[in-house]
């Protein structure tokens, strides 16, 4: 009993080493994370890819309202996985700190120092008493000196650089498609065809719905934040062959014994803070 005792106290103290030298509010973080739809970043010699699955859960929800990719400045971009108000502070933040260095220094806020800025942030939060870690992973991707960068923030604070990386569910098997596809020298069409063929790879529909799906790219040509609506991203997603098939009138699932189809009872129970993650 006093051991269950102690082992409460280490799981709710967050300032709170466990004997073993975990923090297990951040791990914790990490599995809100995990509970989040897919986001996906790519990095080419041509630009960053940024890709989210923002997963519409009704037709009676305005598409537009579903934030998972953000324009941090115009060189740079984020796409975030977890819990979209924590996303929604830390995106304030960047936005924030990319404007204090312009008007600073007149230029442009560097990909690495604008990342390692947001992860000092977030690992204030692991350290502080009466304040939870952000329960959230942010792709940063953009354009530094002619060279796109790529990088990964973790709830625990730590910046990773990366080629390709998913974050979110499936992250696992999204992974090991990247690894697989990811070769250097692509172009950026190159890379947004993988990042569509990757989140393909872990789709039950056997295709890609243009209105779930949120697509960017920075090009290192013209280092701009580039949002895709539905049209473009329709097109290419006819150009890969990855759209999915339009539903035949009259074809519905057969409902379980609660009256729901067998997807939305699958749904419910993997994606229960997707009203936290879109």
């Amino acid at each position: 009993m006093q051991g269950q005792q102690q082992q409460q106290a280490y799981d709710r103290g967050i300032t709170i080493f466990s004997p073993d030298g975990r923090l297990y509010q951040v791990e914790y973080a990490r599995e809100a994370v995990k509970r989040g739809t897919a986001s996906i970043g790519v990095r080419t010699e041509g630009g960053v890819v940024l890709l989210a699955d923002k997963r519409i859960r009704s037709p009676l929800l305005e598409a537009s309202s579903v934030e998972k990719l953000h324009k941090i400045d115009d060189h740079v971009g984020a796409a975030s996985a977890g819990h979209v108000a924590d996303a929604r502070q830390l995106i304030d933040f960047a936005r924030r700190d990319a404007q204090v260095n312009q008007l600073r220094y007149e230029e442009p806020i560097g990909v690495e120092t604008l990342t390692k800025d947001v992860t000092d942030h977030i690992q204030q939060y692991t350290q502080v008493g009466g304040a939870r870690p952000f329960g959230v992973a942010l792709i940063i991707g953009g354009i530094e000196d002619g060279d796109p960068r790529l990088y990964e923030t973790d709830p625990s604070g730590t910046p990773y650089e990366w080629k390709a990386l998913a974050v979110g569910a499936d992250r696992n098997d999204i992974d090991d498609y990247l690894e697989e596809h990811y070769e250097d020298g692509m172009t950026l069409d190159d890379g947004v065809e993988l990042a569509l063929a990757a989140l393909e790879s872990v789709s039950d529909d056997g295709g890609l719905d243009p209105a779930g799906i949120s697509l960017a790219t920075i090009p290192v040509e013209n280092p701009r934040f580039k949002s895709y609506d539905a049209d473009e991203i329709r097109e290419y997603l006819e150009q890969f062959d990855l759209l999915a098939e339009p539903e035949t009138e009259g074809e519905t699932e057969a409902p379980d014994d609660n009256g729901e189809s067998d997807d939305e009872t699958a749904d419910d129970g993997g994606d229960e803070t997707d009203d936290a993650d879109e």
